[in-house]
């Protein structure tokens, strides 16, 4: 039985190495070399000493955060009134259909829907407000990112809320608290788990978004993922923009450690 259960690992060992390992070293390697192909540490130099590479480095941190603040601001209220409701896993569903859909068709989607003459300003002039600048801003960029992050937070805080057992609440409120006491010491606490795996779900792909920052922020929104774009597709460094990658892979694996479970779940429903 073992010896099978080894064999049955073998092609996700193979895809491991090949699809992640693998690339991760490249990246690395390809790091420590300038355009010319000279073995070097400029790279690195560079990027630390660069007040446009820290600017970058600051603003694709910020951005990542308030996609995550706001799709947490969204996704927690969601999940929690998801698990009072009849048929949670229709509801569940409708939520986790549009992630099947291609992140270039929403992105495409929402340049129709926010442009000048699109349904959102359209509705603004039927209200008498007349048609403002939504695409290639701030705000713009945010929604679509929050909208398209808010699947990948649900999901684990759903799960999380249906794995507290509801003795726990009825204990809670048997003792004298009322309900937002028993959300503050009781659920959210229990639920804690969840919402470090939405902020992982959440926080590190918007560290490196380089598309979304391109069609709907218009390059107003400047990231790491933008310069990795533009160093191996535009300047053709290879070297420079294998030392960003080196850097978000980094910061990637601090996020994860940050947010990473802490000891044994606790309150588990009974009887399943």
């Amino acid at each position: 039985m073992t010896q099978s259960k080894r064999l049955y690992t073998i092609p996700y060992m193979l895809w491991l190495m090949l699809f992640v390992i693998a690339p991760v070293l490249l990246i690395f390697y390809q790091s420590f070399f300038d355009s010319s192909g000279q073995l070097t540490l400029a790279n690195y130099q560079t990027y630390f000493t660069s007040g446009t590479y820290l600017r970058m480095t600051l603003n694709s941190v910020f951005y990542a955060f308030l996609i995550t603040f706001f799709t947490l601001l969204v996704s927690y209220p969601t999940a929690y009134f998801l698990t009072k409701t009849r048929h949670k896993q229709l509801w569940l569903l409708l939520i986790i259909l549009p992630t099947w859909i291609n992140l270039l068709l929403k992105a495409y989607a929402f340049i129709g829907i926010f442009s000048i003459h699109g349904s959102v300003n359209q509705f603004l002039g039927l209200m008498g407000i007349g048609p403002k600048q939504i695409l290639f801003t701030d705000a713009g960029f945010l929604f679509v990112a929050t909208y398209i992050e808010i699947p990948f937070m649900i999901l684990p805080i759903f799960n999380a809320l249906e794995e507290i057992d509801s003795s726990l609440i009825s204990a809670s409120r048997d003792l004298g608290a009322d309900g937002i006491q028993t959300f503050l010491r009781v659920i959210f606490p229990l639920s804690l788990n969840g919402v470090k795996s939405g902020v992982q779900a959440v926080f590190i792909p918007s560290l490196s978004l380089f598309m979304l920052t391109r069609l709907i922020g218009g390059n107003r929104v400047i990231t790491l993922g933008t310069s990795i774009e533009q160093h191996f597709l535009v300047t053709q460094n290879w070297g420079m923009g294998s030392t960003i990658g080196v850097i978000l892979i980094i910061a990637m694996f601090g996020v994860m450690m940050l947010t990473r479970e802490r000891g044994k779940k606790g309150g588990r429903k009974h009887g399943k």
